[in-house]
């Protein structure tokens, strides 16, 4: 099994879109997970929320604490844009995918559409280049 990692900051927001979709979308033999630098205690609401609009159910999500076992483990990273240059996952790795996407924290519901809609097109794209 190979794993694709999704990190951010709080994980609880745009690495937590990214890890529904991939795991919805990825061919047999792959998994996604995330995780951040800073976790938080909960997802999200309205990532959540926008999740379910695509019928994919991220409500029962825990934000966890990246480590480096999952970095290890992980055939790929994927960082999902860093607003907070101290604790910035990309910081951490040298062979790291950033897809510069914009925090969904403190923003309207409709501008979160547009941020997950973002996350499943890179999402598609990552899958389209796996090495199946």
């Amino acid at each position: 099994m190979k794993t694709i990692l999704f990190v951010c900051v709080e994980n609880a927001g745009r690495s937590q879109i990214a890890e529904g979709f991939f795991k919805k979308l990825a061919p047999d033999g792959y998994e996604g997970i995330s995780a951040g630098t800073k976790p938080v205690s909960e997802i999200n609401p309205l990532a959540v929320q926008v999740m379910k609009e695509v019928d994919i159910d991220i409500s029962q999500n825990q934000s966890k604490l990246i480590t480096n076992e999952m970095i290890l483990e992980s055939s790929s990273v994927v960082n999902m844009g860093c607003m907070d240059t101290g604790s910035c996952p990309a910081l951490f790795e040298e062979d790291v995918a950033d897809w510069h996407i914009g925090d969904p924290k403190g923003k309207s519901v409709e501008e979160v559409r547009k941020i997950r809609d973002v996350i499943k097109i890179k999402v598609k794209e990552l899958i389209q280049n796996l090495d199946q």
